[in-house]
């Protein structure tokens, strides 16, 4: 069976929310399916973003490419908004000396509309996102 990314802009994911954002690494690069621009953290933890799905969709597997981030909490919604979150999985993520985290969590069957992504510790004051993979069938 061949999946989809759900995590992409082009197949209708949205970040709906951030918890900061810079003009030069703004959050919607984490769903433009290149690992070469990334979102950037304004120092200070937690961090979060959401992403709307746009729809309910099965997911197999969610890979994450980040850089320096420690504690990482993911949770989904299956609600219409973006509210009543339930935890997927906490994970201490090891750190990569100048190279990309890529971090893969299967959920066999896991339902969501809605993945809150929150940062809650870093190696360093700054992290960056660069990709979020959701790969799943609608």
């Amino acid at each position: 069976m061949k999946f989809t990314d759900y995590g992409l802009r082009s197949e209708g994911a949205e970040v709906v929310l951030a918890t900061s954002s810079d003009e030069k690494f703004p959050p919607e690069n984490i769903i433009d399916g290149r690992s070469d621009t990334f979102w950037m953290t304004t120092g200070m933890f937690p961090q979060e973003f959401i992403i709307s799905l746009n729809k309910c969709v099965t997911i197999n597997k969610l890979t994450i490419q980040c850089y320096l981030v420690q504690t990482l909490r993911i949770e989904k919604s299956m609600s219409k908004d973006p509210i009543d979150f339930e935890l997927c999985i906490q994970k201490e993520l090891q750190s990569t000396e100048g190279e990309l985290q890529i971090e893969e969590f299967s959920f066999p069957d896991m339902q969501a509309a809605y993945l809150r992504f929150i940062i809650l510790s870093a190696f360093d004051a700054f992290v960056s996102v660069h990709r979020v993979i959701v790969e799943g069938i609608a």
